[in-house]
């Protein structure tokens, strides 16, 4: 037993045979926020073989209150979430294989991923990309771990494969409002236990403990004392087109997949391109001095114009902040970088 694992090994349903199951596994975790960080934290401390990271976002200030990986030199690097997290990861433990993608969570960029993973955390802010991930686990058999949190409530759910009801099943549809962490705020709290309870089910998933899995979609209110459970296997449908007796995986159709979109919570327009285009920020960077007040780094391009600031990422992708009026931010977009 080696120290770094002892409480960990010592623990009887891990123990010196599931330590080593766990240092064989590759997770994937989506999103890198409040909850990727926690997740990826505690998956990298307990001795996971491969992490995958994947986060479209960069640092801001307004995620160091509870995002735990980030410092204040990346929010003033502006740096993205996935480089962040990486940098911390690999000084907090070197024996694990960290892979960091600063990418749109789409199909076209997540399936190669999904094949090798033996369990996706959810650490996303928006249910587009959780339905994609929805099918992407049923399509190529991956347990996934569904988790979200807003102001002092939380919520998380274990889909298996050809067991339990997905997240199709149970809500039928992409949810559309509510409250976000710009409405309703967040405290870091109910991150922790969203976390919590995921990690604690990946980490049966991968020791291949299943019969200790949660068979419960749960819900809390840390502030106001409140938790609840609800049983959901007779809500598994059969005709679910996405993992029914005839699946046709409806959210990895072309057609669904968003190429403009406000983004969760934030007055931002996200512009991706049809196509992968990669910007020259040499002569991006010259070009839009005339219009604003430009910083960069290895990743993204920032130009800060009166009302509105351009982020241009390497992957072609565009953040247009100060709007939540996609027309208006397609127009702008195509003026300065049409």
């Amino acid at each position: 037993m080696t120290e770094r694992y002892s409480r960990q090994q010592i623990f009887q349903p891990i123990g010196n045979k599931g330590q080593q199951q766990i240092r064989s596994k590759h997770v994937l975790v989506v999103g890198a926020g409040a909850l990727g960080s926690a997740s990826a934290e505690a998956l990298v401390r307990a001795g996971i073989g491969k992490l995958t990271l994947v986060d479209r976002d960069y640092v801001e200030w307004s995620n160091l209150q509870r995002q735990q990986l980030y410092t204040e030199q990346d929010a003033q690097n502006k740096l993205p979430k996935a480089v962040a997290a990486k940098n911390r990861l690999r000084q907090i433990n070197t024996e694990v294989k960290i892979e960091a993608l600063v990418m749109d969570a789409q199909p076209a960029n997540l399936e190669s991923i999904v094949q090798t993973a033996d369990v996706i955390i959810d650490a996303t802010d928006n249910f587009d990309i959780r339905f994609i991930l929805n099918d992407l686990s049923h399509k190529y058999e991956v347990p996934w771990i569904y988790g979200s949190c807003v102001g002092s409530y939380g919520a998380t759910y274990t889909v298996i494969p050809n067991v339990t009801p997905c997240l199709h099943c149970i809500l039928k549809k992409v949810p559309v409002g509510g409250a976000t962490c710009e409405t309703a705020g967040i405290i870091s709290p109910a991150v922790q236990i969203v976390a919590a309870y995921q990690i604690t089910e990946a980490l049966k998933i991968l020791v291949e403990d299943v019969e200790a899995l949660r068979h419960t979609f749960l819900t809390f209110d840390v502030w106001n004392n409140q938790h609840a459970e609800f049983k959901t296997g007779k809500m598994k449908s059969d005709k679910c087109s996405s993992c029914g007796s005839t699946q046709t995986y409806p959210y990895l159709a072309y057609e669904n997949q968003l190429k403009t979109e406000v983004l969760c919570g934030r007055e931002t327009v996200q512009i991706r391109p049809s196509q992968r285009h990669l910007y020259n920020f040499d002569e991006l960077e010259k070009r839009l001095k005339k219009q604003g007040k430009v910083d960069r780094n290895p990743y993204l391009l920032s130009c800060q114009l009166p009302q509105q600031r351009f982020v241009i990422f390497q992957d072609g992708r565009v953040f247009i902040h100060g709007t939540n009026d996609i027309q208006f931010a397609r127009s702008l977009y195509y003026r300065l970088l049409g």
